[in-house]
């Protein structure tokens, strides 16, 4: 289907305009540029239809983008108050604060860095290249994303040599969504890491018998509250307090690192396994032993 002549265009364009409204995009503009972001995400998956890229969109966020482009002041103003996840910060301070991980300690490197992205989202890096904001296609929330671009671009910066950096290709320097994705995941990935092992560290020999019996003998709440002997609400209280301690620490911290991704506890939760795995003090050999000193023997590791 041809953008143009979707009938819904003109729907969605009031939608927006009713939740921006002192961007003062009119119709037209509107229409050009979520062709050109349909067209800037088909050229990553060919296959892309416009019906699944219209049910993907995030319209009010290419909206945003689309008024920065056509430099409406309010629009600058507006994405300068784009606040960054359950922190709640302004994004530029998000930016400043990825900033000083990445160059510790050299406050020079810091200005430059957040500057020149800010210089780069409307001015092309390199000649024949496209500005950052041009590169946007909808398909993704714009806060995080512009955290990732911002990541990437600096760490293809710190892994080249200068003069090699300054004439790198536009997709070298931001990545298309995959591969953009891959390397942040894997920066996320170790700081998450960091911070799980630091809350298991914290916790006592009650909670790594009940983290034992659960999850590496895998016994349900009723057989691991039978075998310690307690009533199974109250091992189910406890579990939920261990579960909610562990997603409130480790989420504060990942949070206070700049992360601004949707569904912080859902990676928590699926992420921790791995991290567990390679806890010696949850392994069946340390869990039976600990069980041992209690007095409780002849519990059958899972097949």
């Amino acid at each position: 289907m041809n953008p143009i002549v979707d009938q819904r265009l003109p729907l969605l364009y009031h939608y927006c305009r009713i939740q921006r409204p002192r961007l003062l995009l009119n119709y037209a503009q509107f229409v050009q540029h979520a062709q050109r972001m349909y067209e800037r995400s088909r050229h990553m998956q060919p296959d892309l239809e416009w019906n699944q890229f219209f049910g993907q969109w995030q319209a009010l966020d290419a909206f945003l983008v689309a008024a920065c482009m056509e430099r409406y002041d309010a629009a600058w103003e507006q994405l300068f108050c784009a606040r960054v996840g359950r922190a709640d910060r302004l994004l530029l301070d998000a930016l400043r604060a990825r900033a000083a991980r990445l160059y510790p300690r050299q406050e020079l490197e810091q200005d430059s860095a957040v500057n020149d992205f800010w210089g780069h989202l409307l001015v092309p890096p390199n000649e024949g290249s496209l500005p950052i904001l041009a590169r946007y296609d909808g398909l993704r929330p714009l806060v995080p994303w512009l955290l990732r671009v911002f990541q990437n671009k600096n760490i293809s910066h710190l892994r080249s040599p200068s003069q090699h950096a300054a004439g790198l290709a536009e997709d070298d320097q931001l990545e298309s969504p995959v591969q953009t994705d891959e390397r942040t995941s894997s920066v996320w990935h170790e700081l998450f890491r960091d911070a799980a092992r630091g809350w298991l560290s914290t916790l006592n020999n009650q909670e790594i018998v009940l983290l034992g019996l659960r999850w590496r003998y895998q016994l349900s709440q009723r057989e691991a509250a039978q075998l310690l002997k307690v009533h199974e609400g109250t091992l189910s209280r406890q579990i939920d307090k261990l579960r909610d301690r562990c997603v409130e620490e480790i989420q504060q911290q990942l949070e206070t690192q700049g992360w601004a991704e949707d569904d912080l506890q859902g990676y928590i939760l699926n992420e921790m396994a791995s991290v567990m795995l390679d806890d010696s003090r949850l392994s069946l050999a340390s869990i039976s032993q600990r069980l041992k000193q209690m007095g409780i023997e002849n519990v059958k590791p899972p097949e």
